[in-house]
């Protein structure tokens, strides 16, 4: 291939017609001459403005396609190959393309594989190592690894040499495995035999003692990640990934046995690496916790690994009670200084034993603020409220007495601690409606809900405070007012109020407004004003969102479904503009769900919805409420459903989804697959808030359990009971 300048044809290229991350793509022969030159900080910048734009969050386009050419030659031609390698190799693994056909940018890479494959030889050692991890995310495999085999003849530099084998498991992961076992019988050096274990990982080659003796050697293995793959940035969580990810019991119990043996390593660095593969365990294994939970209790030897374990102990809850007595000590410390350690340990605490942390709060409140945060709700556990506790109750009091001391997120922690504890926080009644003045929206719920449980007398005395509020014009507390005592006026004008102050946040007043029913004429023109002042050619998410909410209030409130079906059939088609767009499809379908067979006109848009296994439990659900019966697949859509749930795209939707098309949707194989997602030791909830993943997942297998329950044929009467 040609040895060109660089840049030679670059103004030829019909770069303002072709698109980046950013619309037009003219800037980026610029940037390229920029990254060429000499001018060191400007290359830096148009490296970073490169990513930015052709390479934007893993997202290649059509101007990708086209710099490839022109990267490659700047590589070649010795303009900071390895930072020009690494962006390439980026370009060429994505296959999150846009506006760019499929394949054409990897494509591009592999047409300039001569130009790429010399520097497998680089002088510079980083050189070679990024050549190596660039050209094997190809996908060429017949030359490529040739170049790679024999670079492996070659290579001496450890790092170097670890990519190599790497790139080997790439692109034929059963002749890296052959390579990788020699490795693992000769005395190679630390990078080489972590670069081997994974090489075995991705063959799928069983996990034998010597494999386990060689992971447990190189422990600490965070020096050995490789800056390049960065799915693997801390190498014990990412074997014990990989093993876990097998589904099978031996290879679990080896996972499992590598984090023990971590845990209870006497190096501090290698107990740290064990924690973050703990954390790794839980959240992918249902039987990670119970297995971990002692191991992670014995890792906790001083203060310092203590605040490190203590995360993880309050993400497990309740199964890790029985390591409470660790954190007690530090949660307890210091109660009435400010003490950034002992908070953390309280947090914890709050969640893994919530009756004994409570007087620990008490003592501490308003010094301890992760641990209120918790307390408040804000980590949600299968509790509905925070354990009541006289002393903690009236600390909360004290606080709420003196509003000038509080921190901004305060009112609402203390009010809703208040507010959970309904009956049992009746003494602070006075309390609570003193702190109205002060903190009207985070209090006005903890009023209502406490002087819900309250003599008339207290009730009537709450309500005067609430209208006291809602005249200020505070919509929560008109919203409390109506719920305590049914008082409508006051709510209708402070939705009318806010519907006409902002019509483009309309959406989080609409739910209020909706909730009346006919209750709410009043307030149709407002919707109906906001819904017209929200531009509907906007494809963003907030207007989106804000358009299906003002289409659910106005439905729910006169009955028309024409006027939402509009409104939502507009949504459907401004999300396809928006490659960002598909929970507000799913808010969208699941508000169509409520219209019934008045929403029949759009299920040609939820049958659209089908193909992506996000949107696809909210379009079952609305497809099985509006379409015609007799027209719906149901077996076909329970598949799909399970599918969805299996990925983990919405897990609990899924549960919807499955409920609304029957038993009868559902056949033997269909069982199988949800007993498999209700019982199987790997989570099905695998994403999400980190602090919500495990009570989710508990959730779901709660809620798939009750779904099998109900899908199954009663047993068959025995003899004895008759028919």
């Amino acid at each position: 291939m040609e040895t060109a300048h660089p840049l030679d044809g670059l103004d030829s290229r019909p770069w303002s017609s072709l698109s980046h991350a950013y619309g037009s793509a003219q800037d980026v022969p610029d940037l390229l001459r920029a990254l060429a030159g000499t001018d060191v900080d400007a290359a830096d910048e148009a490296l970073s403005e490169l990513y930015g734009s052709i390479l934007h969050q893993g997202t290649v386009y059509a101007a990708s396609a086209e710099a490839v050419p022109f990267l490659a030659r700047i590589a070649a031609g010795g303009h900071r190959p390895a930072d020009v390698l690494v962006l390439l190799g980026g370009l060429a693994r994505s296959e999150d393309e846009h506006g760019v056909a499929p394949g054409a940018v990897r494509a591009a890479v592999v047409d300039r594989l001569p130009l790429l494959l010399p520097l497998l030889a680089a002088p510079e050692g980083k050189v070679r190592r990024t050549a190596a991890w660039a050209v094997s995310h190809t996908g060429a495999p017949a030359f490529v690894l040739r170049a790679l085999r024999s670079r492996w003849a070659e290579e001496t530099e450890p790092a170097a040499r670890a990519e190599v084998l790497a790139g080997i498991a790439r692109l034929d992961p059963q002749v890296a495995a052959v390579t990788a076992a020699t490795v693992l019988e000769s005395p190679q050096p630390a990078e080489v035999r972590m670069a081997a274990v994974f090489a075995l990982l991705d063959a799928d080659a069983p996990w034998t003692g010597a494999v386990h003796a060689t992971m447990l050697s190189l422990l600490p293995a965070d020096s050995l990640r490789s800056d390049l793959d960065f799915e693997r940035g801390e190498p014990l969580a990412a074997v014990v990934e990989a093993l876990l990810g097998r589904g099978l019991r031996p290879e679990r119990d080896a996972a499992f046995l590598l984090v023990v043996a971590a845990l209870h390593d006497d190096r501090a660095d290698v107990r740290a690496e064990g924690l973050w593969a703990a954390d790794r365990a839980c959240m992918l294994s249902r039987s990670a916790p119970q297995r971990l939970v002692g191991s992670l209790r014995a890792a906790a030897v001083d203060e310092e690994s203590v605040i490190d374990v203590a995360s993880l102990l309050g993400q497990l809850g309740s199964i890790a009670e029985g390591a409470a007595d660790v954190l007690a000590p530090l949660a307890g410390r210091n109660p009435g200084r400010d003490d950034d350690a002992a908070d953390r340990a309280l947090a914890a605490l709050v969640l893994v034993a919530p009756a004994q942390a409570a007087r620990l709060l008490a003592a501490g409140l308003g010094r301890r603020p992760r641990a209120l945060d918790a307390a408040a709700g804000f980590r949600r556990t299968t509790d509905p409220a925070f354990p009541y506790d006289d002393e903690l109750l009236e600390a909360v009091l004290d606080r709420l007495s003196r509003p000038g001391t509080l921190s901004r997120n305060e009112p609402w922690q203390l009010t809703n601690l208040a507010a959970g504890w309904g009956a049992d926080a009746a003494q602070a009644l006075p309390g609570l409606c003193a702190a109205l003045p002060h903190c009207p929206r985070q209090a006005a719920a903890a009023v209502a809900s406490v002087a819900a449980c309250c003599a008339p007398g207290e009730r009537v005395r709450a309500a005067a405070a609430l209208r006291a509020a809602a005249g200020q014009g505070v919509l929560p507390a008109a919203k409390a007012l109506y719920e305590l005592d049914g008082e409508l006026a006051p709510l209708l004008h402070c939705l009318g109020q806010e519907l006409r102050r902002d019509a483009g946040q309309a959406g989080h007043v609409a739910a209020t407004a909706g909730g009346l029913g006919p209750r709410g004429a009043p307030l149709v023109p407002a919707l109906r004003e906001a819904l017209g002042g929200t531009p509907r050619t906007s494809t963003a998410t907030p207007a989106l969102d804000t358009d299906t909410a003002l289409a659910e209030a106005l439905w729910r409130i006169t009955g028309d479904a024409v006027e939402a079906v509009a409104v939502l059939d507009s949504v459907f088609a401004r999300a396809e503009q928006n490659a960002w767009s598909r929970w507000p499809v799913v808010r969208a379908a699941r508000t169509t769900a409520l219209l019934g067979p008045a929403g029949r006109p759009l299920v040609t848009r939820l049958e659209a919805a089908l193909g992506d296994p996000v949107q696809v439990p909210a379009a079952v659900v609305a497809l099985a409420a509006v379409a015609e019966p007799a027209a719906l697949d149901r077996t076909a859509l329970a598949a799909a459903v399970l599918l969805s749930a299996e990925s983990g795209a919405d897990p609990a939707g899924a549960c919807d989804a499955l409920e609304a098309l029957g038993s009868s949707a559902m056949t033997d194989g269909h069982l199988r697959r949800l007993t498999a997602l209700a019982d199987g030791d790997a989570r099905t909830v695998r994403s999400g808030i980190e602090d919500r993943v495990i009570s989710e997942d508990e959730a779901f297998r709660r809620r798939a359990r009750e779904l099998l329950t109900a899908f199954s044929p009663p047993a068959a009467p025995s003899k004895e009971e008759g028919p």
